[in-house]
């Protein structure tokens, strides 16, 4: 059940297909925009390719983690990854809904590689931390192909991008002679029902609109910071720096599990999140406007491997905690698209209403678990 006692390259393995599972995620802006500046995508399509193929990433982590049992993994990541590289290389290839779908399919693929790696983690001693390590490297990698991408597209277009990343999705491949075979059966045994218990579903829930909230705000923090007034030089710097302290609090939160109490720091960070939108819908100057994106990106990260722990502690047949990867993508996915529904051409604001709901239904969520468990 430790995987401490599994060969380092084992562990790797698996960490590595996970991360090419999730890579898309950070680097949407850059591919999918080369599609539209090529006019292979409306701007329309844009948003809602985005959407779905995190929709469909999301799905298929679940769905996996329900249906199928851990075992022939290596045959799986090898067709998963397989798919993956073939439609990363026919998408710019493509027009409209054909890429749509394609994104789609990528989606689906890239899923199956995810629960990959949150079938390690959820079997871990401590999967909060390996939780915490998974976000930091996924979101490095995601950093350094975002960093050469942005020399690649502009000399060869979409078509570069994709192909680099159909490239590095090929690293899966070297992966598969180390990953395990199978894994062991959750620590609770393996007979299970088809779906988690009520308090797992409800934790997952809880995780799922906390994500919401995020990236339909991150989605619109440019917006945001135009309405506010803030100069076209410092929105230019809110991403980078976003991101950079995305690692900073994954880093810390490794740091940080098993050592505060899980619901204190989530229902602090809803604090601190509640407060963050009250400045940015304040109409701050640019760099309070870039302190608070920051803080904000670092709370991002910091809280997901908190969010595992008060899953296992809703479910500890850590059934729930299987399904946590596609609750956190699922809810990244219909976050902008809720926002998206709120927000008119002039009406940008409505998305930290949006926020701030989706704060205080999550934060209820799980007050009202610690309550179940405490009065059980």
């Amino acid at each position: 059940m430790n995987p401490s006692r599994w060969p380092a390259s084992a562990i790797c393995a698996v960490m590595i297909v996970g991360i090419i599972g999730v890579m898309i995620a950070g680097l949407q802006p850059q591919l999918l925009g080369a599609l539209a500046r090529e006019g292979r995508l409306s701007d329309s399509q844009l948003g809602l390719t985005a959407t779905i193929e995190l929709l469909a990433m999301g799905l298929a982590a679940g769905a996996t983690g329900l249906l199928i049992k851990p075992v022939r993994l290596r045959s799986i990541t090898l067709l998963a990854t397989i798919i993956l590289v073939l439609t990363d290389c026919a998408t710019p290839l493509l027009t409209g809904g054909e890429i749509m779908l394609a994104r789609i399919v990528a989606g689906l693929a890239g899923g199956v590689l995810i629960w990959i790696t949150i079938g390690l983690i959820s079997r871990t001693v401590m999967p909060e931390r390996w939780a915490g390590i998974y976000l930091m490297t996924q979101t490095l990698a995601q950093f350094g192909v975002a960093t050469a991408l942005a020399r690649v597209i502009p000399a060869s277009g979409a078509q570069g991008g994709f192909l680099a990343l159909g490239a590095i999705s090929l690293i899966a491949l070297l992966c598969l002679p180390f990953l395990p075979r199978s894994y062991p059966p959750l620590e609770r045994g393996e007979e299970r029902t088809p779906l988690p218990p009520p308090a797992g579903l409800a934790a997952l829930l809880s995780a799922l609109i906390y994500l919401a909230f995020v990236v339909g705000l991150w989605v619109y923090l440019e917006p945001l910071a135009l309405q506010g007034g803030i100069d076209s030089g410092a929105i230019a710097l809110a991403v980078p720096i976003g991101l950079g302290a995305q690692v900073a609090g994954a880093l810390f939160a490794t740091l940080m599990v098993g050592r505060v109490n899980a619901l204190w720091v989530v229902l602090a960070a809803a604090a601190v999140n509640l407060a963050l939108l009250a400045i940015f819908g304040s109409g701050p100057a640019a760099p309070v406007f870039l302190a608070a994106t920051g803080l904000f990106g670092f709370l991002w990260m910091f809280i997901m491997p908190f969010q595992l722990e008060l899953v296992i502690m809703a479910d500890p047949t850590r059934h729930a905690a299987t399904l946590i990867g596609g609750a956190q993508l699922i809810g990244s996915s219909l976050g902008p698209l809720f926002a998206s529904l709120l927000v008119g051409e002039r009406q940008v604001g409505n998305v930290l209403w949006m926020g701030a709901a989706c704060i205080l239904i999550s934060s209820v969520i799980v007050v009202g678990l610690q309550f179940r468990r405490r009065g059980a």
